[in-house]
């Protein structure tokens, strides 16, 4: 199979693909007589091929895939004008410190935080695939440790948690930057804007936190189907909302 059959048949497979396709699986494509660098030679190629159009070829935590570019999601957008899922402040600044801090048990979150982690802050994020739980902490009452998944790396378009924003915050800007997150349509959600300014305690206690800048979105990205989860009806601490 000459080069040029070789990029049909890869980009034809990547633009078929339901979810990013691994090098081994485009491997596949070919009866394993293609190598793996002789694959991501063709894999630059088709990037070069549909450079300046509106669809670009981009690697991810998961494998490769298209993608619509930033600059046209709000042209994409005016598609699917239904009003997109609402996650609490608290909600995403408890993804924002364990994907900066990770692993971490939900004592570390609330160390940070200066208040308690509800048992539905932490299910709503397991439950859209952005945390998992990868061990347990050797001390008392054996805590989880939470970590990212994949899938949150994939969201955000990612292909490794060394391309998330550098850290360079320090002292109180560190909370003004927790409230970013919270306030950011962070993977194609709306941030709940809670009323007030932010908890003093988190402010103090980010004092001793890294602060979390607002990742970049990924292009092209299709939130979840599934509804979120119902807000409880009262929270000593923390109230999540979520809109169906």
């Amino acid at each position: 199979m000459n080069t040029q059959d070789a990029k049909r048949v890869l980009e034809t497979a990547l633009i078929c693909a339901q979810q990013p396709l691994t090098l081994r699986e485009m491997r596949v494509l070919f009866a394993d007589e293609i190598g793996a660098d002789s694959l991501r030679t063709l894999l630059d190629e088709l990037c070069r091929d549909w450079d300046g159009r509106g669809v670009e070829l981009v690697t991810v935590a998961s494998g490769w895939r298209f993608q619509s570019r930033p600059e046209l999601r709000e042209y994409l957008d005016r598609l699917n004008p239904e009003k997109p899922r609402r996650y609490s402040r608290a909600v995403m600044e408890t993804l924002a410190i364990i994907a900066y801090r990770q692993p971490v048990t939900r004592g570390d979150i609330e160390d940070i935080r200066g208040v308690v982690v509800s048992t539905e802050i932490i299910k709503q994020l397991e439950d859209r695939s952005w945390i998992e739980v990868i061990g347990h902490r050797e001390a008392p009452g054996r805590p989880a440790l939470y970590a990212t998944t994949t899938q949150f790396l994939d969201d955000l378009g990612l292909a490794s948690l060394e391309q998330l924003p550098a850290l360079e915050l320090t002292g109180s800007d560190q909370a003004e930057a927790l409230a970013q997150v919270a306030q950011a349509s962070l993977l194609d959600e709306e941030a709940v804007q809670e009323p007030g300014a932010a908890d003093p305690q988190v402010a103090a206690a980010a004092e001793e936190s890294p602060g979390v800048p607002v990742p970049e979105l990924a292009a092209g990205h299709e939130p979840a189907s599934e509804p979120a989860p119902p807000a409880p009806e009262s929270e000593a601490t923390d109230k999540v909302q979520s809109d169906a």
